[in-house]
């Protein structure tokens, strides 16, 4: 289980086998080679063709479906890739060099590392304008956590801490189900909203004039580009914490490029 992030640039590869097409047959290779691997630690050297698992679909009326996959199945569907490998070369929206580098994932459960580090960038009181945006939006915009909590108290698989951490911030306190809420639970992130979480995080600088600020969505795509990422890896990242990294560099591509990065959560 995984939030899967996608920065919706157009492409000859999406327009042939649709992004939902993409996703499955990524993840189906990576479930596939999952399984090998497993087979293989456990001494097994059957070829693919002869190595099967159960898989169970959960339905939207509550009721579950299993069946038996064959893993040699789930790479030839994956094999369907491989011509339009070639387009994602020099794709700007490929954040990884590598084919289809516009999709990623952030595994679940959240560490309470990688929640701790994503409040430990928000805006303190003494960078005022972007601390009084973070106000108002939590305010406007209902970010009270209450979203998020539910899946906290009833799904361990979610996030790794049971308890929300929390960041006092002058006057205002804000706690990760708030940020999960803001970042992950608003449906596909538009470039306007991307660019308020760029600044909210510090994913770009701050050092901005007032009305570059406020102008974060509306600014020219020519403008967004003379604005640097300025986020990197750190030797003590744990993995949800890279994993953060990479998604905040996806969304800051596609705030570059002015369209959503879309969200399965």
């Amino acid at each position: 289980m995984a939030i899967d992030y996608i920065v919706d640039y157009p492409c000859v590869p999406k327009q042939t086998l649709g992004t939902e097409g993409i996703l499955e047959r990524l993840k189906g290779q990576e479930r596939a080679r999952a399984v090998i691997e497993l087979f293989r630690r456990s001494g097994d050297t059957r070829p693919p063709t002869e190595m099967g698992f159960e898989f169970t679909r959960a339905a939207a009326d509550g009721s579950e479906e299993s069946q038996v996959i064959v893993v040699q199945h789930l790479l030839d569907f994956a094999a369907e890739l491989r011509p339009l490998e070639g387009h994602c070369r020099g794709c700007p929206a490929n954040r990884t060099g590598a084919p289809f580098g516009c999709m990623g994932q952030i595994k679940y459960p959240l560490s309470g590392q990688g929640e701790a580090w994503l409040l430990s960038r928000l805006p303190n009181v003494d960078e005022t304008l972007l601390w009084m945006l973070l106000r108002q939006g939590i305010k406007e915009f209902n970010y009270d956590g209450s979203t998020a909590a539910p899946l906290r108290e009833a799904n361990s698989a979610v996030f790794a801490e049971q308890r929300a951490s929390q960041r006092a911030l002058g006057e205002l306190v804000v706690n990760s189900n708030q940020v999960f809420e803001m970042v992950f639970l608003v449906g596909h992130i538009q470039p306007n909203h991307a660019g308020v979480l760029l600044l909210f995080f510090g994913a770009v600088t701050r050092r901005l004039e007032a009305p570059e600020i406020m102008a974060m969505g509306t600014m020219p795509l020519a403008a967004r580009e003379q604005i640097p990422f300025q986020i990197g890896p750190e030797p003590d990242d744990d993995a949800t914490t890279a994993e953060l990294k990479e998604f905040l560099y996806a969304l800051y591509l596609a705030w570059q490029l002015g369209v959503p990065l879309l969200l399965d959560v």
